[in-house]
């Protein structure tokens, strides 16, 4: 576990694990206690740290996290996850809502769909008040009365259907997560979190999962959210909170396109292979305009425009040698051995969609960033500043441009491209100004 400062001060506990894409989990407030919960259920962790890299963390007043702060408000909740993205260094990410996070997650992918790529609602909705209808809110009398044990007991067994003689290790596991106190302060607060008017909005591709055995209300709950967020799939799971994790993590696999390292039981893993760093170049490239064509074009529509989006990229990347290191929806990241070929499959890129533009109706502009020096690489995955710095430049630019950094540049030279002096500018989470050039690719 590490620690973010969230903007009012608040200290919250996060954990980063596995390789792969990034997946953001955000827990059920206010039952998080990350490290307890890992050692209480490390054959599902394991199954997907074998796929993903795994973000995890205590929202505020839980588990590890501060557990005296005054604040509570879904702002302040999103501060949380701002605090965190920010200290582990991650730019782009699938969004996993757990319970009561969802309304939170749903919001949160509405206000940055630049950053979220797919959303997972995972035994949640968009209304905390549709948990409330349950039965869970008849021990809430009992909670409002100081028996905090009776509370607990009632909610496993409506969450797992385990009586009293089963449910001491779960209990104790809630116990560990949030006092009384803090909890009814909670319960106040989240109730209130409502965003079933910003479900239409959504446009990143999203897994709703939902235990049938649950409760009637909170399966109308999925399905209506289902039906109220276009594209959206729901997966119905059998019972209650069982051991369905194979089923859980194939719906996740179809979502992001991934695939296990190997079986997800902790027996059967194997030591990941070390890292290991080589000079490379790396190529970002993202669609302008992607959440306004996606809103005015349709799910439909607009997925068939992706579609062509895709195709062209991974045609340009083939003809110059380029590796596909992961596809985020409306962008790409690829790497080369080369410098040289880099900056040619970038020019290839942007005049490959300038000749698509003028003959299609719908035109596609990218905007393009370029870097290179020594990145770590881990299971076909690159992470360090390299990469960190060619998604900075790339988001300098505007579409239809070509941006590189002094390092491009320098290796480039005398090799025949046409580089423009843009300045310097202090990119984020870099002390020092650095100085970026436009690759020149028309005419």
């Amino acid at each position: 576990m590490q620690y973010a400062r969230a903007a009012d001060g608040v200290k919250i506990a996060y954990g980063v694990a596995g390789s792969g894409p990034t997946v953001v989990r955000v827990p059920s407030i206010p039952f998080s206690n990350c490290q307890a919960e890992w050692a209480q259920d490390g054959g599902f962790y394991h199954g997907l740290t074998d796929r993903f890299k795994v973000v995890t963390f205590d929202p505020r007043g839980c588990g590890l996290s501060d557990t005296s702060v005054d604040d509570l408000s879904m702002a302040a909740r999103e501060s949380d996850i701002e605090a965190v993205l920010g200290r582990a260094g991650v730019e782009r990410f699938a969004l996993h809502a757990v319970g009561w996070s969802g309304p939170l997650c749903i919001r949160y992918a509405v206000e940055h769909p630049e950053r979220v790529t797919h959303l997972i609602l995972d035994d949640t909705h968009a209304r905390v008040e549709d948990f409330m209808a349950t039965p869970q809110i008849r021990a809430l009398d009992a909670l409002s009365t100081g028996e905090w044990d009776t509370f607990l007991e009632f909610l496993v067994f409506t969450s797992y259907g385990l009586g009293r003689d089963q449910a001491g290790p779960h209990v104790a596991y809630l116990k560990s997560c949030v006092t009384a106190d803090m909890a009814r302060r909670i319960f106040a607060e989240v109730r209130k979190d409502d965003v079933t008017g910003l479900l239409g909005q959504v446009t990143v591709p999203t897994l709703i999962l939902q235990h049938a055995g649950i409760s009637k209300q909170q399966v109308d709950s999925a399905k209506e959210m289902a039906a109220s967020i276009p594209g959206a799939t729901l997966v119905m799971l059998e019972g209650q909170a069982t051991d369905d994790t194979d089923q859980i993590l194939r719906a996740m696999d179809s979502l992001l396109g991934t695939k296990p390292d190997h079986d997800h039981h902790p027996e059967a893993a194997t030591p990941a292979p070390a890292a290991t760093a080589s000079v490379r170049a790396v190529l970002f490239t993202d669609l302008v305009g992607h959440t306004e064509m996606m809103s005015r074009l349709g799910d439909h529509k607009g997925r068939e425009v992706l579609r062509e989006h895709e195709q062209i990229t991974r045609e340009v990347l083939t003809r110059h040698n380029g590796t596909e290191v992961k596809t985020m929806g409306d962008g790409f990241m690829a790497s080369f051995s080369s410098v040289t070929q880099a900056v040619e499959c970038a020019i290839a890129m942007q005049r490959a969609f300038a000749e698509r533009n003028s003959r299609a109706s719908e035109p596609l502009s990218i905007r393009v960033g370029l870097n290179a020096g020594e990145p770590i690489e881990e299971d076909g995955d690159l992470f360090g500043w390299t990469v960190i710095m060619a998604s900075r430049v790339a988001a300098k630019a505007e579409a239809g441009e070509i941006l590189a950094s002094d390092v491009v540049r320098g290796l480039c030279s005398g090799k025949g491209f046409l580089f423009a002096d843009r300045g310097e500018y202090v990119l984020k989470g870099f002390e020092e100004p650095v100085r970026v050039y436009e690759v020149g690719w028309r005419g």
